[in-house]
Formats: structure tokens, sequence, C-alpha cells
């Protein structure tokens, strides 16, 4: 471990994940690495295991006091609840869940990943979000600068060493963006929500299950058998996920050099893969390597997703250890700029398959005057 000033830490990961250290700084066990996920705490001079087998336990190490409730009242992630936002997130994933094929996703990944089209620094891109909202979400209708901030102060309250997992937490979601004019202003359905495996079965976990019915790889049987395209244990690494923030912000980093472990780039990419880290499904998939990142994916889990609250962070005074942390951990060779993906060639096919679901009443009228915006781009 390399002592980095401000008295901070960086890890040497020499190709493999760290167990995680206590509140205190000490290390787990040297086999934590082949153990289930767990926390640790000192009584004493003694260290204590905190299993974490269900949320309703959840006592994560450092204080973090999970919330019963969201912001409007209800269990986290009710998708059924009567809300306010209840109506416009079950659109939402109809239209995702229609639209999300394995071409799509294809065509995507190819165009975005070129990240030619635009140049900005990290937290200039973390500033962006002061004005997207994520219309997928059922707990949260704040601005989304605040659940990156949220996030990542509440791991660095319990994990004050684990400098990466603070920035992972900074920069998970900063692939929405991809909802802001500057980098082409996808969609909410191409951009958010929970994602999931293209090329195989729609697993029954996945939320709005039903609405798959309408997509046409649902009924292709090149696509719709347990393993589809793939094989047992193949790797995650080697399967297509539905678009959006989190496969985008994956490719931003992998192609600009970070430094950041295996494991932070798993979070960053599958950290809204639910049908996978709550219920289980697809780990047919997995290969090793996959199995132990999944390990960190369900702690940050729990601070991604309890720690959503309209309790506001002070900007100001939490910028400066982030900056420094940009600059260490995540680009060291890209101090300032890092280059950006757009995908301004890839509309033709989707702006008709738009006009068809418009057709079917699917569209709401914000997407829709959203979508045409971007289809006047091209």
């Amino acid at each position: 471990m390399e002592k980095t000033g401000q008295g901070m830490e960086r890890w040497d990961f020499q190709g493999r994940t760290p167990g995680p250290p206590n509140s205190q700084g000490r290390t787990p066990p040297a086999n934590y690495i082949n153990s289930p996920p767990a926390f640790f705490r000192v009584v004493g001079e003694e260290e204590e295991k905190v299993l974490v087998a269900e949320e309703k336990e959840l006592v994560l190490d450092g204080g973090f006091l999970v919330p019963g409730t969201n912001s409007f009242g209800h269990t986290f992630r009710a998708y059924d609840a009567e809300s306010e936002r209840q109506s416009g997130v079950e659109n939402f994933y109809r239209i995702n869940h229609i639209s999300q094929t394995y071409d799509f996703v294809q065509r995507m990944r190819e165009e975005y990943g070129k990240l030619d089209k635009v140049e900005m620094s990290i937290w200039d891109c973390c500033e962006l979000l002061n004005d997207v909202v994520d219309e997928s979400d059922p707990d949260l209708d704040e601005p989304q600068i605040e659940h990156l901030l949220q996030t990542a102060e509440a791991i660095r309250k319990d994990y004050p060493n684990e400098d990466w997992l603070h920035l992972t937490g900074l920069i998970h979601d900063l692939g929405k963006v991809l909802l802001h004019p500057s980098f082409g202003e996808l969609p909410q359905w191409a951009v958010v929500g929970d994602t999931y495996p293209l090329g195989c079965t729609f697993d029954k976990s996945i939320v709005h299950h039903k609405y798959f019915e309408e997509n046409p790889d649902y009924h292709n049987p090149a696509y719709n058998t347990k393993y589809g395209v793939y094989s047992e244990g193949c790797g995650l690494n080697n399967v297509l996920m539905s678009w959006g923030h989190d496969d985008y912000m994956f490719l931003v980093a992998k192609k600009n050099g970070t430094t950041l472990p295996s494991a932070a780039l798993f979070i960053i990419r599958y950290h809204s893969f639910y049908s996978l880290h709550k219920s289980g499904a697809y780990k047919h998939l997995m290969n090793e390597e996959d199995a132990e990142n999944l390990k960190w994916l369900q702690i940050f889990n729990k601070y991604d997703l309890y720690s959503k609250s309209k309790v506001r962070i002070d900007v100001e005074k939490v910028k400066p250890y982030y900056l420094s942390l940009i600059e260490k951990v995540i680009f060291p060779s890209k101090t300032e700029m890092v280059n950006w993906g757009r995908g301004d060639e890839v509309y033709e096919k989707y702006r008709t398959r738009a006009m068809d679901m418009n057709q079917l009443g699917l569209l709401n009228r914000d997407l829709e005057f959203r979508l045409l915006l971007v289809v006047a781009r091209c």
C-alpha cells in the first residue's frame, strides 16, 4: 500500500481485487477474497464479521443507517407502489423493454465506443448532471449529481481508506450525461433503468417483465433460450447488456486508460444489473473473476440504493477531495480532459422504431419531443 499524501492511501492491486479493510484501516483475513461479502467493525481488540444476508438486516461499517422508506414514503424499488412517480416509471420500462434489442445495442456500442465526439473533464460532466433527473428511479427525483455525491460520501465514511471505491461511487452514474444535449440527448429509455442481457431469454426477475413480449428478440429462437448466443461460464464481459449509462461509462473509463481496478469497472458496468446482484439470475454466464467482483458490487449496491435522500451534500466542501482523486486514481494520464463518445450516426433505424412506437401510443409527449430533437441532429 502506498502513501499518497493528505492522509490517503493507494492500493497496489497487482491484478486482483483486495479485501476491504475496516473503518480503522485494518486489513481483513488474507482469505477474504474467497469468502462471502462481509463488513468488519472493531470491538475492543477483536474484529467481528457482520454478514449481510438481507437488506432488512443491513448493518454497514461506520454507522451508515439504512432508511426504512424512500423519499416518497415507500419501500425502496417498490415498482408497484402507488406514488406520484409510479405511472411514469412503468411507462419508462414499457418503452425500454420494447426497444432494447440485440441489434440496437450493437450499433450503439460501436458508435459510442469511438469516443471521438466530446472532450470534457470528469468534474464538468458531474456538474452537467445538475440538469438530469432519472425517470426510471422510483426512489428519488433529485438531480443526479446529488445521488453521485450521496453515494460516494456514504462509502467514504464507512471505507475511508478505499479511495478507489469513493471514486467509483462518484462516477458510477456519470454515463447519464447521455441525456444532456452536449452528448446527443438520448431518450431516457436508452440511458437509465435496470440493465439485462440481450441475446438470451429475458429472466422473469426483471422489473415489468411483461413488456418484453413486444420486443422482437422475445420471439427470436436464436435469443429466447437460457443460453441463447452464449455458453456456460463464458464471462459477463462477453455478454451484450442493454444499452445505457452503465456500459457507456465503462467504455469511457476503459478506453481512457483508467487505473481503477477490475472490481471498480465491474461495479460501473453492472450496478444496474439487478436481476443478477439482487435476484441471482444469469449466474450461469459468469466466470470466476465475475464471481469475485460480484462481492464488491453487492457491497456497493447498499450505498447506491440506500443513500438516496433529500439531504443535500455541500458540493464545494467535498469538491477538492474528489478532484484530487480524479487526478490520482481514475485517469492519471488525463488530469484535465477525458474523451467521450456521442452517437450521431446511428439513429435512422432507431427513428423508424420510435415512430412505430408512437403509432402504438407508447411515447409520452416529453419523450417524443426529446426523441425528435435527437433525430433532428442526424
